[in-house]
């Protein structure tokens, strides 16, 4: 008899186990706020900071946005809402998963994807729009690749910064605004520091991220440049008093002087 009970025992713990089992298998995923990372703990952007940093970004359905560390995927979700094609880079394959049964949700599967992949040894540079919350020395590690992407791509990233790379942007979150901007963004430049040669002279050019400083030399004289800045493959400068805007391709930039008149600039 005691045998028999033993075994029943057993029996019964074997199977409340195994229904147990089943159970916490069929659970689904629930991340939690904190939750450990790679790099960073999971902590969700608001959908109202996520919108606005959007439309800082101009995100359109011609963009193709990529989401840095993606959690849950809202982002790349409200950018795909808004036409974009968009990409979510996340090292949770939890999370990942979880995503994409919120794009399905959402009904935006079609235009919105998702990778388990580390951000630092991924490509995101097909990219219109990078959007992300992670920390600033992270932010600092990917600066030297994102400043690589093509100009004009737009950077958007949630409460910190790019150390001394100032944001053409800060972005205030509508319920904290007394705390300041909770998001910046910054438009990649072209790469014009070097020497260029115009047709009324020599121009100079330093650059710094997107400000930039130098001088037109013509003959014996030398003009130090003013308001000179990029935004994107759009520069402009001010001469003395002529003021110069125009775009950069490669070797190239062009444009119109105030008045009309056109020039143009090679790289020497």
């Amino acid at each position: 008899m005691f045998a028999l009970q033993s075994l029943h025992r057993s029996l019964l713990a074997l199977a409340f186990a195994a229904v147990a089992g089943v159970a916490a298998a069929a659970a689904p995923f629930a991340p939690q706020i904190g939750q450990e990372g790679k790099d960073v703990i999971w902590v969700p952007t608001q959908q109202v900071l996520i919108e606005r940093m959007l439309n800082a970004a101009k995100v359109a359905p011609n963009d193709y946005v990529i989401d840095l560390g993606s959690g849950d995927g809202r982002t790349v979700i409200a950018a795909a809402k808004r036409g974009a094609k968009a990409l979510g880079i996340e090292y949770n394959a939890d999370m990942v998963e979880l995503s994409k049964q919120n794009a399905e949700k959402e009904g935006v599967a079609a235009r919105a994807s998702f990778v388990k992949a580390d951000i630092f040894e991924s490509d995101f540079s097909q990219a219109t729009v990078i959007t992300m919350y992670l920390l600033p020395q992270i932010n600092l590690k990917l600066r030297p690749k994102i400043l690589a992407m093509k100009a004009g791509t737009r950077v958007v990233s949630n409460t910190f910064k790019m150390d001394d790379w100032i944001a053409d942007e800060e972005i205030s979150s509508p319920d904290n605004v007394a705390f300041g901007p909770k998001a910046f963004m910054w438009i990649v430049p072209a790469k014009v520091e070097g020497n260029w040669q115009l047709a009324q002279g020599e121009l100079t050019l330093k650059q710094n991220f997107q400000m930039l400083s130098g001088t037109l030399k013509s003959g014996a004289s030398s003009i130090t440049i003013s308001s000179a800045r990029l935004d994107g493959d759009r520069i402009a400068f001010t001469v003395g008093t002529t003021e110069y805007s125009g775009r950069v391709s490669g070797n190239v930039m062009s444009g119109t002087l105030k008045g009309g008149a056109t020039w143009q600039a090679t790289r020497r």
